[in-house]
């Protein structure tokens, strides 16, 4: 169970004494505060605080830029041309704290952003709790034959049971041994900091996780994305959902120009110049090697 009776109880105790404010206010955040969104068996992600929405976006960008941006008619113009352009502070006026409960290996994925704070459970100081990442069939899946980082196909009956019960059977010999190591009534037992190095990494760690509106997009664009590991792509899709509630016409135009966008090369962009003239392109005379003409294709395949 993701969420304790007394977490729940908290969480509740927490929107039921809503406060006043002179700071701005996102409704779509304010929506989301506290709650927890359930993520994979016992894992979950909730909007602990925020700073700023849309128009911080745009205030930041006119005061930097001054007359530059008197063209731009409204905010949605203008928060579409910062995103377009690839500009970066005015989103970095916004900010979000998060409180996540997720496997330590998706944790170790994540933890590669190096750009918030964060702030995690220590197994030095308390006990972690008997729960893990034990996936639902449907995503037991064998090496990819063709991405040395990637899933082939779904495995399927005996192979599939072999599999998780080994899952299970491993991650419950090393809790036990992680407990049968620690201080008993009566022995001394082995240090907790030394103890947890026997864990196993789907156990469930948690920790707080704060950062900008600009490097948020950035962890969204490469986790959101339909290629990233299913395990913390579920994570980005439940941040998306709170980010589009927080702030919608930034998050319109990441899903605009990040998530929905590509990004071509200059040879690319050659091929595709010369194809609108109807010039037949092959990757034998577009310049690209196999590996980069199989993603220009897949562009437009998919």
């Amino acid at each position: 169970m993701p969420l304790t009776d007394d977490q729940r109880a908290e969480i509740e105790a927490q929107r039921a004494t809503p406060r006043q404010t002179l700071r701005a206010v996102s409704e779509g955040a304010e929506a989301h505060l506290y709650r927890a969104h359930e993520v994979l068996d016992h894992g979950f992600i909730r909007l602990v605080d925020y700073m700023g929405d849309d128009s911080a976006i745009v205030q930041a960008a006119r005061v930097s830029y001054g007359a530059g941006t008197k063209h731009v008619q409204n905010d949605e113009g203008l928060i579409r041309y910062l995103m377009r352009h690839w500009h970066s502070t005015p989103f970095e006026m916004c900010e979000v704290k998060l409180h996540v409960k997720l496997p330590v290996f998706v944790a170790r994925q994540w933890i590669r952003h190096r750009t918030a704070n964060v702030n995690e459970y220590s197994a030095r100081y308390s006990i972690l709790d008997r729960e893990f990442y034990i996936p639902a069939p449907e995503h037991l899946a064998a090496q990819s034959t063709v991405n040395n980082q990637g899933r082939g196909e779904t495995l399927s009956g005996d192979e599939a049971a072999r599999v998780l019960d080994m899952l299970k059977d491993d991650a419950t010999r090393a809790y036990d041994h992680y407990e049968a190591m620690l201080s008993q009534e009566g022995q001394q037992g082995l240090a907790r900091e030394l103890a947890r190095m026997n864990l196993p990494a789907n156990i469930y760690t948690q920790w707080y996780w704060k950062t900008d509106l600009h490097n948020l997009f950035h962890f969204l664009r490469l986790r959101a994305d339909a290629h990233a590991q299913y395990e913390i792509r579920v994570y980005a899709e439940a941040i998306c959902e709170m980010v589009r509630d927080w702030v919608p016409l930034a998050y319109r135009a990441f899903e605009d120009y990040r998530l929905g966008g590509v990004t071509l090369s200059a040879k690319a962009v050659e091929c595709v110049k010369r194809m609108l003239t109807g010039e037949r392109v092959t990757q034998e005379n577009s310049g690209m090697s196999k590996g980069e003409w199989r993603e220009f294709e897949r562009v437009f395949d998919e």
